[in-house]
């Protein structure tokens, strides 16, 4: 026995497939990364590298809270004893040496102990490993445009309810019919686009940034993942998520007049789901074909 490669060869039959498989598998996906009104703090860590900086985000929190608290006694204990009716007759020295050097190097120790602990983390943002999925994502005046090259297809990213959709930038009733239709709530207005990034959970997904007009900046919050798309320069950032999950990012470099409306809308799905997504995608998006491995008789 051996295997031959073929495609479907009803494209149609998967294009409808996807459209009813790509809702259904949102019905099951929590929304994770979403900013909560009212609230404090981080966004929910759904990556290593999220929970390596909400990390060194705590450590350095603390260290900056002890130097605080440290600097307004040292003031309320010069308040207190060296004003002047409790010390009508001050000194007259103008230097301490042994304090100049505490008050030098003291501070020098502690930029080290932070940086020993922030470098790694910042290592491990720059140091992209090998991909199991590369996405390439182009930001535009005002939307996203995602190409998959391992498969040759690409779509643009719009906002829902943004005027390429046939909305108003406004939150109406038409818009919201639309946010329904799409799987999200009035709630995710503003969030959610009309196509979204899909990756699998645990898959090593790099994203290569760039613009094709002015600065733009991809960023997801729960993935603790930030990179600039600088027209003509392909810059890159990697993640790995950990949920599988609806996250929300935006573009965060100022990039003109709708620079508020352009969000950013990754699925992370399960590798079954991922793969029924991709087949749907190739088709609708005219993407190289999967390989299918079919028996045949030798």
């Amino acid at each position: 026995m051996r295997f031959l490669t073929s495609f479907p060869a009803s494209l149609t039959a998967v294009a409808t497939a996807f459209a009813a498989t790509a809702v259904a598998a949102q019905e099951k996906l929590p929304v994770i990364g979403r900013p909560v009104d009212g609230a404090l703090g981080f966004q929910p860590a759904a990556t290593e590298l999220a929970h390596d900086l909400q990390w060194l985000d705590h450590f350095i929190l603390y260290i900056i809270t002890a130097i605080v608290i440290f600097v307004t006694a040292l003031m309320a204990i010069v308040i207190l004893r060296h004003n002047r009716r409790a010390n009508p007759t001050p000194s007259t020295f103008t230097h301490n040496s042994p304090l100049e050097v505490a008050w030098t190097v003291i501070p020098i120790i502690v930029l080290l102990f932070i940086g020993f602990f922030s470098l790694p983390v910042l290592f491990k943002q720059q140091e992209i490993p090998t991909a199991d999925i590369t996405i390439k994502a182009t930001g535009k005046q005002w939307y996203w445009t995602y190409e998959y090259p391992d498969h040759e297809f690409e779509f643009d990213s719009y906002m829902i309810g943004s005027p390429a959709t046939g909305g108003d930038n406004r939150l109406t009733p038409e818009v919201e019919a639309k946010l329904v239709e799409a799987g999200y709530t009035r709630d995710e207005f503003l969030l959610a686009t009309d196509t979204a990034v899909v990756v699998p959970v645990g898959k090593t997904i790099v994203v290569q940034v760039t613009a094709a007009d002015v600065i733009h900046s991809w960023t997801i919050p729960a993935f603790g993942v930030k990179q600039d798309g600088v027209p003509g320069r392909l810059a890159q950032l990697w993640f790995k998520a950990e949920k599988e999950g609806i996250y929300f990012g935006q573009c965060s470099e100022l990039c003109g007049i709708a620079h508020a409306y352009m969000p950013i809308t990754v699925k992370v799905v399960s590798e079954a789901a991922y793969q029924q997504w991709l087949e749907g995608a190739i088709a609708e998006y005219a993407g190289k074909p999967l390989d299918v491995k079919v028996a045949s008789a030798d």
